[in-house]
């Protein structure tokens, strides 16, 4: 009997998604994403809910598809899949609900992350990695293209040359090489990933988490955007957060040198 795909709980604000394929390095099939899309969505309607931190049970963050173990590839399959078809309908709504998710979301990597599973990683907000993980760019061994955002991500957060060499060679990265490039936030040793990335987890949990939606909105429009154009949006969002109880909160815990207490609000 399949084991239950995403394992969830809620402490201090907190939402912890695990991925829980373990015999399958949590390589990713029909169930285990059509889980986290509820999961996310529960996220992003529930205000008790007020950061995510997303991690993989076992020895793998996430080994990419299932390409042997019943997921989202048939080698055997007399027609070729039409792995677009899939894409549409549950992987993309994934990685697009995790950027839009007006909260932030940390990535606990603690192991081998391959495939998609690199770039599932890659779509959490601030990533942290067990000094073991590695990141895998693992597609073109397949004759298949970086899916799940990596051909956005990857230019965004090594460059240009770096994203080209990663997906043409399949090239697999240390947590070192990986912090080095920029492409996570921070290397922890593997005893100590699971209590940095909770402590983490828990402050963004516990602070203005209004800040932290328009940050995430103003980041990813500025891949496009023109000078003029984020000037314009960083007016609007400060406009919009100037209003808040938390910005007014903030300042008066700045003036009374005591720590602040926001409220989402």
């Amino acid at each position: 009997m399949e084991e239950t795909p995403v394992l969830s709980a809620v402490a201090e604000g907190v939402l912890t998604l695990t991925l829980n394929r373990p015999q399958r390095l949590n390589a990713m099939n029909n169930a285990l994403i059509e889980a986290m899309n509820r999961e996310l969505a529960r996220a992003q309607d529930d205000p008790a809910i007020r950061a995510v931190l997303l991690t993989g049970t076992g020895r793998g963050f996430c080994a990419g598809a299932d390409l042997a173990g019943g997921g989202t590839v048939d080698a055997k399959a007399a027609t070729p899949p039409d792995l677009g078809a899939n894409m549409d309908r549950i992987f993309n709504p994934m990685i697009r609900a995790m950027r839009a998710l007006p909260k932030p979301i940390v990535g606990a990597i603690n192991g081998v992350a391959a495939g998609g599973g690199a770039n599932f990683a890659l779509a959490c907000d601030v990533i942290l990695a067990a000094r073991s993980a590695r990141f895998d760019q693992a597609f073109v061994r397949i004759s298949l293209i970086p899916d799940l955002g990596g051909t956005w991500f990857l230019p965004h957060l090594v460059g240009d040359a770096r994203a080209r060499a990663l997906a043409m060679l399949g090239s697999s990265l240390s947590a070192e090489e990986a912090e080095r490039m920029g492409m996570i936030w921070q290397v922890v040793d593997d005893a100590a990933l699971m209590d940095e990335a909770t402590k983490l987890a828990r402050r963004l949990a516990s602070g203005p988490t209004l800040s932290y939606a328009a940050i995430k909105q103003a980041i990813d429009a500025a891949a496009t955007n023109t000078l003029d154009r984020q000037l314009d949006l960083e007016r609007d969002s400060q406009r919009m957060l100037g209003k808040s109880a938390d910005a007014r909160e903030g300042v008066a815990a700045f003036r009374a040198k005591r720590p602040a207490q926001f409220k989402g609000q």
